[in-house]
């Protein structure tokens, strides 16, 4: 069993940063990828960002490559999102999800999920 829980969300203004982080436990994650995605209200969950944990490997959706990065931490066993230049579109539930495997990018490859945290971008 594997237990994912986000962190980091909040109300920011347009351009400005956050950083989010997803915290890890249950099981050991070397053969594991993370995942971020995100719902806004009415539309589908989609993909923001992945990385592979053996290698750090990444890949990030179109809309968010040289504003937002992935990492991992492998001293707090988390994975961070540091999103930049923060655009008002950029608002939805952000999710952490995680999987087995290399990295995916739709959400039924993932099989664990966090909760989800707000992000909004707005003046």
């Amino acid at each position: 069993q594997v237990q994912l829980v986000e962190s980091g969300g909040g109300l920011v203004q347009p351009g400005g940063s956050l950083r989010l982080s997803c915290a890890v436990s249950g099981r050991t994650f070397s053969y594991y990828s993370m995942g971020w995605f995100r719902q806004a209200p009415g539309k589908e969950r989609e993909f923001v960002a992945a990385i592979r944990w053996m290698n750090d490997y990444t890949a990030y959706t179109d809309s968010v490559k040289g504003r937002f990065t992935i990492s991992r931490d492998t001293a707090k066993i988390a994975v961070d999102l540091q999103m930049n230049s923060l655009k008002p579109e950029d608002t939805a539930v952000y999710y952490c999800a995680a999987r087995f495997g290399p990295v995916g990018t739709i959400p039924p490859e993932y099989y664990y999920w966090g909760q989800g945290t707000q992000v909004t971008v707005s003046s």
